[in-house]
């Protein structure tokens, strides 16, 4: 059972921070094989939405109000640990992520830009494909819509 947290950047401490960077960086950085800039001046906008086991970062995404990234509320960084994903965490941060959306920002439309790979994924979570498919980083990419 993952312990859910959200915070704001400000919120969040030094040892959260580093841990959230770290699990991105394992999974975006090393485990895809992708240089990218992660560290792109967003998190400080976003909603953090963290899971922790054991009190471990093992599961994360950021959340977005509607502007700030899309013209829609929307969730990002969606990130499971690897030697974690067994438990089905990544449904777990996706349905914390949309609660919290609600909570926050009063929204239940949420745009997505998804790796191809994970459209069942989202599809199981109520995300409905948008669009083209389109290469982001070097990595196929679709836009998905959940009402």
């Amino acid at each position: 059972m993952l312990e859910i947290k959200v915070k704001t950047f400000q919120q969040l401490t030094i040892q959260e921070l580093y841990g959230l960077l770290q699990l991105r960086s394992d999974v975006f950085v090393v485990e895809q094989d992708c240089v990218y800039q992660d560290l792109d001046g967003k998190d400080q906008k976003a909603l953090h939405v963290l899971g922790f086991k054991n009190g471990k970062i093992v599961a994360y995404t950021r959340i977005f109000k509607p502007g700030d990234y899309f013209n829609n509320a929307s969730i990002g960084r969606v990130v499971v640990a690897k030697n974690e994903r067994q438990y089905k965490y990544g449904y777990d941060i996706m349905k914390a992520s949309a609660d919290a959306i609600k909570n926050h920002f009063n929204e239940t439309k949420i745009k997505i830009s998804a790796q191809v790979y994970l459209n069942k994924f989202y599809n199981n979570l109520g995300f409905k494909t948008i669009g083209d498919e389109y290469l982001e980083d070097d990595i196929p990419h679709i836009a998905m819509i959940k009402e």
